[in-house]
């Protein structure tokens, strides 16, 4: 699942010419809506990126997908999350603020 979630950001991150270490904070948002989030939620937030139909489906689809595994398995997922927004390339291209703030998000992510 993890894999399959970061093969898909990529893609689409790709598909869209936008540079991965600019990705770092959408993947974040779409992560966490995705993961713990409902439909409608995850529906308005992927809005701002004009997906197709199919595009909807397959991230509901990646939605019901953490809704099965749980709890144990979000906050897992959350830590594999946390090694990516915390590699040197989007530590570079982000401010200390910004990291600051997702390290604060995450820590209250991880202690649940």
């Amino acid at each position: 699942m993890k894999g399959t979630l970061l093969l898909l950001a990529l893609l689409v991150t790709g598909e869209l010419g936008i540079q991965t270490t600019e990705a770092c904070i959408p993947y974040l948002e779409t992560f966490y809506v995705t993961a713990f989030g409902n439909k409608k939620t995850l529906n308005k937030l992927i809005s701002k990126f004009s997906p197709t139909d199919k595009e909807r489906e397959a991230l509901e689809k990646i939605q019901e997908c953490f809704n099965e595994g749980g709890l144990k398995a979000k906050v897992l997922d959350a830590k594999v999350l946390e090694a990516i927004l915390f590699s040197p390339q989007c530590i570079e291209y982000y401010t200390k603020d910004i990291i600051d703030k997702i390290k604060n998000f995450l820590s209250k992510l991880t202690s649940m």
